[in-house]
């Protein structure tokens, strides 16, 4: 049997069920008792040999050749009239095969066997979504500044409207893709796919094939049986195209084909296939100014901003940083097993006053280092001293007040140590030589200031 597949009982072992798995080459891996029954044949006649030879008529060929599935066919052979199914089997996107099973026309009157069948059906189509299932809902997106607000009421508003295109504007981590989600959540898609396409990561020379997949043999290098694009995996349900201010111009041209028509063609074919997709795009560039100097097509740009929604950057938000704090400490606590309870008034004001050139993603970010260098201090609050990073960008004094000189200095030494073992995934001969000291003097420091040598 393939090892990349496990056949549920039902198909497995049912005397009026016939199953069949056969490789992206049409070779036959798995065949069940019942269907070797049907064809008189033996295990040795079957496995490892090509199954149009076996069953000329077979539709999974047609399976293989086009990765969709073909079900609810009647099938006759051997004098058995049957009710057919055959399903493409995927593996990270590629075609890797096709599963087919056969229902005995005379088992319908069996109620409880048709349920379960529809179970295990049910089960094949959940697992062929959880590789592309939204992640975030609204209760994700937190904040409480009018501008934000504003901002997450249309997009609720929006995402009833299952068919309207969305651009999302804003500055590099200001949650972009967390409002992608969480529209796909709320609409009428929400149990259908969730794919995301980051356009800037994939090479201008691939990105044709990503989108819109590629035939066997379309380009030295493609994978055999081909390969469905993004936009097929996002059938019925929504794709997110992240950066598109990235996408090159010949490319651009070809989406807005695909968007106009709702109809693609794969890399190296010429077969037009319908798509029904729900697109939402996001970019940090100004894409007016983009139209302007002839970078992005101003056709494509009026196709994809039906409804726009700009995300405020933090820095005009900073009411809403508390909250922000309290979510990532309850959410990071839980992830990275620490307690600590809070932020001291005096690291509080620090991170007030920072301008947050990263946003929401760099205060993620801060507080998840501020939190470790708290646990190696062995504090349960985040003090001044634990943002002695971004003390340093702010050009701020880090150290706390009313403190002898000595204790300064052995506060700024240990926070030094803290911040090499942090910075050296906590790597005790690393921290050493970052410091210039020998390890048996680190070892000595450390327990002086009791932090966990372990």
């Amino acid at each position: 049997m393939d090892s990349t597949l496990t056949i549920p009982a039902i198909f497995d072992d049912n005397p009026n069920i016939c199953s069949i798995v056969v490789d992206k080459e049409g070779i036959v891996t798995y065949m069940n008792k019942t269907y070797m029954r049907v064809l008189n044949v033996t295990p040795d006649q079957v496995l490892g040999k090509p199954i149009a030879a076996i069953t000329p008529g077979t539709y999974t060929t047609k399976v293989l050749r086009t990765g969709k599935a073909v079900t609810a066919y009647n099938w006759i052979i051997n004098g058995y009239q049957m009710v057919a199914s055959a399903l493409p089997i995927f593996k990270e996107d590629e075609l890797v095969g096709c599963f087919s099973y056969s229902i005995s026309m005379n088992i319908w009157d069996h109620k409880n066997m048709l349920e379960n069948l529809l179970a295990e059906n049910s089960m094949f189509k959940a697992e062929a979504l959880k590789a592309h299932t939204a992640k975030y809902s609204f209760d994700a997106l937190i904040g409480e500044d009018p501008q934000f607000l504003q901002a997450k009421i249309l997009a609720r508003q929006v995402a009833r409207q299952d068919n309207t295109k969305v651009l999302i504007t804003g500055e590099s981590g200001t949650g972009k893709e967390l409002f992608a989600h969480a529209i796909h959540t709320a609409s009428l898609r929400s149990h259908k796919p969730f794919v995301r396409v980051n356009c800037a990561a994939i090479p201008e020379n691939l990105l044709e094939a990503e989108l819109f997949g590629y035939e066997d043999g379309a380009f030295t290098g493609a994978k055999k049986g081909g390969r469905l694009g993004k936009f097929e995996l996002a059938n019925h349900g929504t794709i997110f195209l992240d950066e598109i201010g990235e996408m090159p111009l010949a490319m651009q041209s070809k989406l807005l084909v695909v968007l106009q028509e709702q109809v693609l063609e794969r890399l190296g074919g010429n077969n037009p296939i319908n798509i029904n997709v729900r697109v939402i795009s996001a970019t940090n560039r100004n894409l007016e100014s983009m139209v302007e100097k002839g970078t992005f097509r101003e056709d494509l740009y009026y196709r994809l901003n039906v409804v726009q929604i700009e995300i405020p950057p933090l820095r005009q938000r900073k009411g809403d940083i508390v909250q922000l704090i309290d979510t990532f400490l309850r959410g990071l606590n839980q992830r990275l097993h620490m307690h600590i309870k809070g932020v001291k008034d005096e690291a509080l004001e620090v991170l007030l006053k920072y301008s947050w050139p990263g946003n929401v993603r760099e205060l993620e970010n801060v507080m998840e280092r501020a939190m470790s260098l708290a646990y190696l201090d062995q504090a349960d609050m985040i003090g001044k001293r634990h943002l002695a990073f971004i003390c340093a960008k702010m050009k701020l004094n880090c150290c706390e007040e009313n403190k002898g000189l000595k204790t300064i200095v052995q506060d700024f030494e240990k926070q030094l140590i803290c911040d090499a073992l942090a910075e050296t995934g906590n790597n005790k001969a690393q921290t050493a030589q970052y410091l210039n000291i020998d390890i048996s003097s680190l070892y000595r420091k450390m327990r002086k200031y009791g932090i966990p040598v372990d």
